[in-house]
């Protein structure tokens, strides 16, 4: 999977231990075997942690967590030089949350963080993304009511295309 958000989405619970919330979903995908740590790459991760450790569960199962400072310093090249070298030839899962994006660029979001990426800072990583066996896909986390200017869905509906550009090079690699 590779998984483009401001948050890991790996805590153990949210929302006064709940177990399945949009803070848990792959910890729990993990637990259950669903989801292969190894072959899982986190890019864009930043932001407030509610408890000593949050940050530390992903890495511990061998998640490659590639928080913003990193993918700042690393540039987006090398950055999908490792997310290809990760996820390999298999199929695999893009899940974009719309939160990973500056508030500034997509406001309409429940969990915003300031620091993150812009629009064309997303749209390079996502089209960068060409060639990977992708067989499925999300963007998350959009709320309108949150932006009237409507960018947030802009951008979502925006990068949703350019997901489903690189998922339709799945297919035609998959007919020739």
């Amino acid at each position: 999977m590779v998984h483009i958000d401001a948050h890991t989405d790996t805590w153990d619970s949210y929302f006064d231990g709940q177990k399945y919330t949009h803070g848990t979903p792959f910890r729990r995908a993990i637990e259950e075997g669903i989801l292969d740590p190894n072959r899982t790459v986190q890019i864009g991760i930043r932001g407030a942690l509610y408890a000593d450790g949050d940050d530390c569960w992903g890495r511990d199962q061998g998640i490659r967590v590639i928080d913003f400072d990193e993918y700042k310093r690393l540039g987006v090249e090398q950055v999908l030089r490792e997310t290809r070298a990760r996820v390999g030839s298999q199929a695999t899962y893009v899940s974009f949350d719309i939160d990973v994006l500056d508030p500034a660029y997509a406001p309409g979001t429940g969990t915003p963080e300031i620091g993150g990426m812009t629009t064309y800072e997303a749209q390079c990583l996502v089209r960068g993304l060409e060639g990977i066996t992708c067989v499925g896909a999300d963007v998350v986390e959009v709320s309108p009511p949150f932006d009237t200017s409507g960018n947030t869905a802009l951008a979502a509906a925006t990068l949703m295309f350019e997901i489903l550009c690189v998922a339709a090079g799945t297919v035609s690699k998959a007919n020739s």
